[in-house]
C-alpha cells in the first residue's frame, strides 16, 4: 500500500516590505482602516526583475535542502499560481530550469487562492497512482503586478511570495499500518460557479478585483462546514487539530473559523497581519512558518483549506514532516 507525506517544507519573500503607512502616501487610507478592516500591517513586494518563477524557484530550493534533496530527485513538478505573465513555458517549466532538473514532468495549476491545497491533492493522487514517487509542490504568486495602485480597496490587501511542499511516496511497512491516517489525507475540494466573478485577475493588462463583501459572507457562513466536513475525511475530530492554515486572506475571517469548526487547541496561521493576501502562496508560505518557528511539531495533525477565485475551494488535514 502506498501513502503520501509532505516530507519537507520551504518558503521565500521578496526584501522590500510595504507598510499601510507606506500605501498612505499611494492611496486615500490609512493604517487604523487597513487593519480594522482586513488585519494586514506588512506585506512584500517583489521586484520588476523577480518574476514568479524565481520567487517560486527560492521557495523550492530550500525545500529541497530541508529535505537532504537533490533536484533529479524530483519526477513532477506543479505550480499553483495565477499571476505567471507568459502563457508558455509554464511556471513549472521555469522552476524546473532554474534547478538544473533534467526530465521531471512539469504542470501548472490556476486555482488562484486555492491552487496550493488543488495542487497538493493532484500530487498525492500522482503518487497513489504510482505516476511520480517525490513531487515538488509550489504555491508563487507576484500579486503586486496585478494590483491596480490607485484601487484602495484591493491595493492594500495583497503582496508577492511562495511556498514549497516535497510531497513522498511512504509504503505501509515503513511505519504505517494498514488503514492508518496518511501523511496527506483525502481532499475535499468543489467550486460556487455561480460566484465565479467574485474574485477576478482579467482584461489586459491584468488586474485583480473582487466583490469582497460576496466573499467574506460566503466564507464565514459556508466554510465552517466545509472544513469540518475535510476533516471527517481524514478521520479526525476538529478538536484534535494542531493547526489551522486557512488561505490568508483577511484575519476577520480567519480568527472565528477554528472555533466555528470546534478547533479549540489548534494553532492558528496568522500570516496575513506580516505578508497580505499572497493567492496560492499564502498557505505554503504561513504553514512553512509555523513549522520554522517550531510551533507546530513533527506529526501534528493541521488543516489546510484554500479558498477564491471562481470561487473553487479544497482542504485536507496534512501531518507536519
Amino acid at each position: 500500500m502506498t501513502g503520501t507525506r509532505i516530507a519537507a517544507l520551504g518558503h521565500y519573500q521578496p526584501a522590500k516590505v510595504l507598510t499601510n503607512q507606506d500605501l498612505a502616501e499611494l492611496v486615500d487610507t490609512d493604517d487604523a482602516w487597513i487593519t480594522s478592516r482586513v488585519g494586514i500591517r506588512t506585506r512584500h513586494v517583489a521586484g520588476p526583475d523577480e518574476p514568479v518563477d524565481e520567487l517560486a524557484a527560492h521557495a523550492a530550493g530550500k525545500a529541497l535542502a530541508t529535505a537532504g534533496l537533490v533536484p533529479d530527485d524530483i519526477d513532477l513538478v506543479l505550480v499553483a499560481t495565477s499571476t505567471a505573465i507568459d502563457r508558455s513555458p509554464n511556471t513549472a517549466a521555469r522552476v524546473a530550469a532554474r534547478l538544473g532538473m533534467k526530465s521531471p514532468a512539469t504542470m501548472d495549476l490556476n486555482v488562484v487562492c486555492a491552487g496550493f491545497t488543488h495542487a497538493l491533492a493532484t500530487a498525492d493522487h500522482a503518487v497513489r497512482a504510482g505516476g511520480a514517487r517525490r513531487v515538488l509542490v509550489i504555491g508563487a504568486d507576484k500579486m503586486t503586478e496585478v494590483c491596480d495602485w490607485t484601487d484602495r480597496t484591493t491595493c492594500v490587501l495583497v503582496g508577492d511570495g511562495a511556498g514549497a511542499a516535497i510531497v513522498e511516496a511512504v509504503d505501509s511497512a515503513e511505519g504505517e499500518e494498514p488503514g492508518a491516517a496518511p501523511g496527506i489525507g483525502p481532499v475535499l475540494w468543489g467550486s460556487v460557479p455561480e460566484m465565479g466573478n467574485a474574485v477576478r485577475i482579467e482584461g489586459t493588462p491584468p488586474r485583480f478585483a473582487q466583490e469582497g463583501q460576496s466573499v467574506y459572507r460566503w466564507a464565514t457562513q459556508q466554510l465552517p462546514a466545509l472544513a469540518r466536513k475535510a476533516c471527517e475525511r481524514s478521520g479526525l475530530a476538529p478538536e484534535e487539530l494542531a493547526g489551522v492554515v486557512l488561505h490568508q486572506a483577511n484575519l476577520r475571517i480567519i480568527e472565528p473559523l477554528a472555533a466555528k469548526i470546534g478547533a479549540v487547541n489548534a494553532i492558528v496561521a496568522r500570516d496575513v497581519v506580516d505578508s497580505g493576501n499572497t493567492s496560492a502562496a499564502s498557505i505554503p508560505l504561513a504553514l512553512a512558518k509555523l513549522v520554522e518557528r517550531g510551533e507546530l511539531p513533527s506529526g501534528a495533525p493541521v488543516l489546510l483549506f484554500g479558498f477564491g477565485g471562481n470561487l473553487s475551494y479544497a482542504g485536507q488535514v496534512i501531518r507536519v514532516p
